[in-house]
C-alpha cells in the first residue's frame, strides 16, 4: 500500500510538472501565402525562439480568398499580419484591431512602368492606363494620384485605372503602361518574363512620400485587455523580432527555412532567396516598435484619398506600444 501511495504521489508531481510546462498556444494569420515576406515568423519557429518563450505557435498561410481582418474577427487567429490601410478601414467599420508591433519599417510597394510606353517621370502618367491592386491595396495609389492632381476616371488629363489581378500580365501584354508591384515579388516576375531593368522605370511609394505601413502585427482590443493574453503577445513579439533579425543577418538560411515550410511546393529557391534579400531592406531599421511619424504619415495619406477616402476620421486607439515596450526592454 505504501508503494502504491508513493507511486501515486510521484505521478501527481510528474503531472503537475507537465502542466507547468505546457506552452501557450498562439495562432498567427499571415497576409499571403508562405514566402520570405514572412520569414521572421518561420525562422522564430525553426530556431526555437517561440519554444524559449514557452509558446506553441501555429502559422496559418493566407491567400487570395483569405482576409486577415475577417479571420481575426471570427476568432480564427490571435494575431494577424496586415497592412495598415486595411486594418484602419476595418477599425472604422467596427472591428477594433490594434497594431501591437511593426516589423516592417519601409514600404515595398511601387509602380513598375515600361519606358516604351513613354513613362519617364510622374508627369507622364497623364492619359495612361495604370494597373492597381484593389481589396484595400488601392488607397495609397488613390492618395498619390490626389497629390499629383490626376483624376482617376480616365481621359487625357487623368489616368485610367485597370483593376489588376495579383500578376503582372497587363504590363507584359501592353494593356497598361505601369502595374503595381512589390520590390520583393512582382517586380521580379516582370524581370523573369524577359524585360530588363533598362526597359523599366520604377516609382517607389516610399520615395514619392505616399507610403503606408505594411505587414504590421494586429490583435483585437478586447483580447489585449486580458493580462494573460497581453503577456502571451509580449513573448510572441519578442521571439518574432528575434526571428526577423536572424533572417536579416542570414537571408539565405531564412529563405531555406521558408521553403521547408512551403506545403504547396510552389516556391523556388532562387525566387525566395531574392525575395528575402529585398524583404531584409524593409525590416532593417525596425526593432518592432511602431514609429509614430510613420503612423501619422499613413493616416494622413488614407484621409486624403480623393473623393472616397479609406478612413473618414482620425483613428483613436489604433496602436499601442504596451507590447513592444515590455518585449524589447
Amino acid at each position: 500500500m505504501k508503494k502504491l501511495s508513493t507511486y501515486v504521489a510521484g505521478a501527481a508531481v510528474g503531472l503537475m510538472g507537465t502542466m507547468a510546462q505546457a506552452a501557450d498556444d498562439v495562432t498567427l494569420q499571415l497576409k499571403w501565402v508562405t514566402q520570405a515576406q514572412f520569414a521572421g515568423y518561420y525562422v522564430a519557429q525553426d530556431k526555437g525562439f517561440y519554444d524559449e518563450e514557452d509558446l506553441n505557435v501555429t502559422i496559418k498561410p493566407g491567400g487570395p480568398d483569405i482576409a486577415p481582418t475577417q479571420v481575426l474577427a471570427g476568432g480564427g487567429a490571435d494575431v494577424a499580419v496586415e497592412w495598415m490601410p486595411a486594418a484602419l478601414a476595418a477599425r472604422e467599420k467596427g472591428l477594433p484591431m490594434v497594431n501591437i508591433a511593426q516589423p516592417f519599417k519601409s514600404s515595398g510597394m511601387m509602380l513598375t512602368c515600361r519606358k516604351d510606353a513613354g513613362i519617364e517621370t510622374t508627369d507622364d502618367f497623364k492619359g495612361k492606363t495604370l494597373g492597381v491592386w484593389f481589396f484595400g491595396n488601392e488607397f495609397p495609389f488613390l492618395s498619390w494620384m490626389s497629390k499629383l492632381e490626376l483624376p482617376t476616371e480616365g481621359g487625357e488629363d487623368g489616368v485610367t485605372v485597370l483593376k489588376q489581378g495579383f500578376n503582372v500580365d497587363p504590363l507584359l501584354q501592353n494593356q497598361a503602361a505601369c502595374v503595381s508591384t512589390m520590390t520583393y515579388n512582382e517586380y521580379w516576375q516582370v524581370i523573369d518574363a524577359g524585360l530588363t531593368p533598362d526597359d523599366l522605370n520604377v516609382f517607389k511609394y516610399e520615395e514619392q512620400g505616399v507610403a503606408t505601413l505594411e505587414d504590421g502585427l494586429y490583435a483585437l482590443e478586447e483580447n489585449l485587455a486580458d493580462p494573460a493574453f497581453e503577456d502571451k503577445m509580449v513573448r510572441f513579439v519578442r521571439a518574432s523580432m528575434k526571428g526577423w533579425k536572424y533572417a536579416e543577418e542570414n537571408p539565405d538560411e531564412a529563405a531555406e527555412i521558408v521553403l521547408d515550410n512551403d506545403a504547396s511546393g510552389a516556391q523556388t529557391e532562387e525566387h525566395q532567396k531574392r525575395m528575402m534579400g529585398e524583404v531584409a531592406k524593409l525590416t532593417a531599421g525596425s526593432n518592432g516598435a511602431l514609429d509614430e511619424a510613420d503612423y501619422e504619415r499613413t493616416v494622413q495619406s488614407l484621409l486624403s484619398g480623393g473623393s472616397d477616402p479609406v478612413i473618414t476620421v482620425e483613428p483613436s486607439g489604433a496602436w499601442t506600444h504596451a507590447i513592444t515596450d515590455k518585449a524589447l526592454n
